[in-house]
Formats: structure tokens, sequence, C-alpha cells
């Protein structure tokens, strides 16, 4: 179980939320949602272990998740088979043909990342999260650069790594039809702005 308490974040030294809490299961999906600059990355990043908490806790195990954030985490010389080779290996796993094949890159696998389309780089990008074992995936927009149909790929992905057990933490602002997901509006735990004494206002 991934377990948030009371989690306080700061992006740039400033506090962005406060008294976040939450929990996500084995077959569970959690959906983060609120506006542009509430601080769904910095949330993202921070419960993966990518930055420190001011406050608060997270109780997972680090080699339990796997990460994709903004960048698709791709070597452009390397072709899509040698990159998912290159992450299996970093896992310890070792067959990349589910990946291929879920999201339709068999036709791609001697291309050069590097002259890949965005889309088919994202979806490279997402298929990595196959070849990795790992049964926490949080996921930062994951949709972004994809069509109708790859976007159909996610969803179809997600829902079988939900039914075998795992679990989903993911910021997106897209419907991806999991309809047992919950959600969590951060609105709420939007930080209180940081107070300015008359020796700090000297300095502004």
């Amino acid at each position: 179980m991934l377990k948030v308490s009371d989690l306080q974040i700061a992006r740039g030294g400033v506090p962005v939320l406060q008294g976040v809490s939450f929990e996500v299961s084995s077959g569970q999906a959690l959906v983060v949602r609120g506006p542009n600059g509430i601080g769904k990355t910095t949330l993202l990043r921070t419960i993966a272990g990518l930055q420190p908490a001011l406050d608060g806790a997270v109780d997972v195990d680090p080699d339990d998740l796997a990460y994709v954030g903004h960048a698709d985490g791709i070597k452009s010389t390397l072709s899509v088979t040698e990159n998912l080779t290159f992450w299996a290996q970093v896992f310890g796993q070792s067959d990349i043909s589910p990946a291929l094949q879920t999201y339709q890159l068999e036709g791609l696998a001697d291309r050069p990342a590097g002259l890949l389309s965005a889309g088919q780089k994202r979806r490279l990008g997402l298929a990595r999260l196959l070849v990795t074992g790992r049964n926490l995936w949080i996921l930062d927009e994951p949709t972004v650069s994809l069509d109708t149909n790859a976007v159909e790929m996610f969803s179809a992905c997600i829902r079988s790594h939900l039914a075998g057990g795992g679990k989903a933490l993911l910021a997106t602002h897209i419907d991806l039809g999991l309809e047992d997901a919950k959600e969590l509006d951060l609105s709420p735990f939007k930080a209180k702005p940081m107070s300015v004494n008359a020796f700090d206002e000297a300095f502004l």
C-alpha cells in the first residue's frame, strides 16, 4: 500500500501544498486533479523520492515504484529495442515483447528513438513501465503527445496492470475510462501564503 500522511511540499523553497493524505491499495488507481500550478508534479516527484517533503510522511517501498514524468526517458541514438532492453536490464528483467506489443512498437523495433515522432517517443517512454516489474506506477501527464488510439493503448495497459494487483497514481486532465479510479482534488490542500514581517519586507 502507498500511504501519504499530512504531507507538506514546496516548489523552489515555497510551500505549495499542505495536509495531503491518501492511500492507494493493490488494484486501485488514484487520479490527482487540480488547476495548473497547484503542485501536481511536485507532489508526484516528492512521493517518488525525487525531492524531500517539508513535513509529513510517505509510506512506500521505493523498490516497488516506477516513475514517468514529462520527459520520455529514452536515448535517441538507441533503437526502440535497445532502449527497452536497457531499461529491462536496469530493473533485472529480460522480456520486452509484451511492451512492444502493448504499445504497437514491433514495426518500429529497429528504428533509432531519435527518428520517432513525438507520439511514438511517448509510447516508448510508457512502454518502459512494462519492463520494470514494479507494482506502483507514478505517472505525470502520461498522455501528452498521444493520439486517441494511443490513449486507448495506455488506458488498456493501466486497466491490465490494476487487474493484476498493481497500483497507479497519476496526474492527468484526460478521462481514461478508469471506472473504479478514485480522484483527489488538490485545491483544498493549497498552502497558505508565507507571512512576511517588516524585516523581510526590507529585502523584497
